[in-house]
């Protein structure tokens, strides 16, 4: 595999999958602590508005993207909580609305959109220097939230109730959270797409708390899983042909498997 390295995209890949690996293996873990999952998927889809958006200005979409996805999380937020609508309601509302709009810039763009695919079901490949640029920012940005304000989010992860009584801001770590969660979103989308967005955040995070119930190692063992079998993934895909995104998935579901099984073996051990 050593070959493939002499490839920009290849270079560019390995770069993109530890990027991504660092700042969504930390906010996945808040993701499933706090079983945010189906707002993370609505936010996902909402954000194909922003790239049917960037299309039709004639932009990366993902500079698009990462504004879109922001004010979409914010707007699920508002509306969960501040309206009477049931959380997945707004969910579905958001989800529908941001794919409808995507779809809609693209069909108002003259010509053909090629790259539509890879933003659907991701495409590392094709990551390119200006996406890794991005990412970086992204990166910084969302680790240096989360060392400032680790004490309060790891309050509201395990009790909410506590942490206000505490007097942890609680809302506006609420909304700190679904705009990390629409970063990652943006972090990932090239890599496998919006439609698999939700599972590469949670696969990792998924690995990691079968062996470890440390908040800051979970995050630590999340990073890691999630750089080794995104760039398996890529490797993979890269020897037989295949799709990287889907392949990226299944390697992780794989593993996920695997890791199940040894954590029911070693349960059994007397």
């Amino acid at each position: 595999m050593i070959e493939a390295l002499q490839f920009e995209f290849m270079r560019n890949a390995i770069m993109a999958a530890v990027l991504a690996s660092i700042g969504c293996g930390l906010i996945g873990v808040y993701i499933v602590l706090k079983r945010m999952l189906s707002l993370s998927g609505g936010i996902a889809h909402a954000a194909f508005g922003g790239i049917g958006l960037g299309y039709f200005l004639g932009i990366n979409p993902l500079w698009t993207v990462l504004p879109f996805s922001v004010i979409s999380a914010v707007g699920i937020g508002l509306v969960s909580r501040k309206s009477k609508l049931p959380e997945d309601t707004a969910i579905g509302i958001f989800w529908a609305m941001g794919m409808a709009t995507g779809l809609i810039f693209i069909g108002l763009t003259p010509g053909y959109a090629p790259d539509l695919f890879g933003y659907l079901f991701g495409n590392i490949l094709m990551v390119t220097r200006q996406d890794l640029m991005l990412m970086f920012i992204l990166d910084v940005l969302m680790v240096g939230l989360v060392i400032l304000i680790y004490q309060d989010l790891l309050s509201f992860s395990f009790d909410e109730e506590f942490a206000r009584v505490s007097g942890v801001p609680v809302t506006v770590l609420y909304y700190t959270l679904l705009c990390l969660v629409a970063l990652s979103v943006v972090m990932l989308i090239k890599i496998v797409g919006t439609i698999l967005v939700i599972a590469l955040m949670t696969l990792p995070v998924a690995i990691a708390k079968q062996h470890t119930y440390s908040l800051k190692w979970m995050m630590y063992f999340s990073v890691l899983i999630g750089i080794v079998f995104t760039l398996l993934g890529v490797f993979l895909a890269y020897r037989l042909n295949l799709p990287t995104g889907a392949t990226i998935i299944l390697t992780m579901g794989l593993g996920f498997i695997v890791s199940s099984l040894l954590k029911m073996v070693i349960r059994r051990k007397p």
